[in-house]
């Protein structure tokens, strides 16, 4: 049911008002800055170069980093699992996950090793929130990836819970080759161009930087203690 406004223009003329001008009718010019840095980092890199970037960050956001392609995605897979404890998973719903040939080891394989797969459904409400808390492993999806600072950007939905990055103790996360781009500054124009397109943008956009991180005031580092302990990213060759 879409609701509707009242008495808006009475509102926004009275702030106007308070302001001591009239109320704005157009939208502001945007203004032409004279230098322009955050679009001159990265910008001749290539895609191969940007992964070499996103590696060696890898190494300072405490990180693993693996490459495959397609093909071996599954037995990649299979073995960061088994490297992070071979316990309880939760993962989105995501017709990805069929696509790139996952469903016999997450469905099948997995299973018959008495290992808990979960997939989110959001008909269970807050039975989502408990597998997710008790999971050993919570894997998902890079929509965008930042090769500057090791950051996937992970678009919530009803079928893409959040707590699957958040809550469980080791957060997997599958990097398509081809989202990857230099910084935060292109990826918030592919998403201001999704919107522009007509397409639904995540109300909930997560931008996550390796495994959980705080520092106190003796700027000493502590690992997971807001969220996942260990993180790992599979970059997938999709180019």
């Amino acid at each position: 049911m879409q609701g509707t406004i009242q008495n808006r223009d009475a509102f926004l003329n009275q702030i106007a008002s308070r302001l001591g001008r009239e109320r704005l009718s157009a939208p502001l010019p945007r203004p032409a800055w004279q230098y322009q840095p955050q679009d001159e980092v990265l910008k001749d890199a290539t895609v191969n170069e940007l992964v070499e970037v996103l590696k060696t960050h890898c190494l300072k956001i405490h990180t693993s980093f693996v490459m495959t392609d397609l093909q071996n995605l599954p037995e990649t897979l299979e073995k960061t699992i088994a490297d992070y404890g071979n316990e309880s998973i939760v993962t989105w719903k995501d017709q990805r996950f069929s696509d790139w040939g996952l469903d016999p080891l997450l469905k099948d394989t997995l299973p018959r090793q008495n290992i808990d797969v979960y997939e989110w459904d959001y008909t269970r409400g807050a039975e989502n929130i408990r597998q997710a808390e008790k999971a050993n492993i919570g894997i998902t999806i890079s929509e965008i990836t930042l090769a500057e600072s090791g950051t996937v950007v992970l678009f919530s939905d009803k079928d893409r819970g959040r707590t699957v990055s958040f809550l469980p103790k080791t957060f997997i996360c599958l990097i398509p080759k081809s989202t990857i781009v230099p910084r935060m500054t292109q990826a918030a124009r592919i998403m201001r161009e999704k919107h522009l397109q007509g397409n639904n943008i995540s109300s909930c956009v997560n931008f996550i930087t390796g495994p959980s991180n705080s520092a106190d005031i003796e700027l000493e580092l502590v690992v997971g203690v807001h969220g996942p302990v260990k993180a790992a990213y599979i970059l997938i060759d999709d180019l």
